[in-house]
């Protein structure tokens, strides 16, 4: 609006938002590729990368640990602990000190898995 003001609450601007991304679905992901290509992000993402391998050295190196096991043949991905899903599997680890010892989660549970983990550590933290 001209005062600076949207004319709805936060919520149903969220609302509308999500909509929007659902009904526009190839559109929002062309544009959002292409927002991903410029130099300005290529670069932010690069300095976020090399500063989160040098902040957490120990899940770097579990990382590469599994993913030179699985390469190797030496680990194979199973299907979702949660949903038995095979696709898109991503590995939990419980303990970055055992880099082998995972979960295999499909990308959707991981996510779920993670919010969960969150809201107890946020409920743990209140009074």
């Amino acid at each position: 609006m001209a005062d600076g003001h949207l004319n709805k609450c936060r919520d149903c601007t969220k609302i509308d938002a999500r909509r929007h991304r659902l009904e526009n679905a190839e559109t929002v992901r062309a544009y959002d590729r292409e927002r991903a290509r410029r130099p300005e992000r290529v670069a932010k993402r690069s300095t976020y990368a090399k500063a989160y391998r040098y902040q957490n050295p120990e899940k770097r190196a579990a990382h590469t640990a599994l993913g030179n096991a699985v390469r190797s043949g030496k680990l194979k991905k199973q299907p979702c602990a949660f949903c038995g899903s095979g696709e898109r599997l991503e590995a939990h680890h419980h303990d970055y000190n055992k880099p082998l010892d995972v979960t295999w989660l499909c990308s959707a549970c991981h996510g779920r898995f993670h919010a969960l983990e969150a809201m107890a550590t946020y409920r743990e933290d209140r009074p």
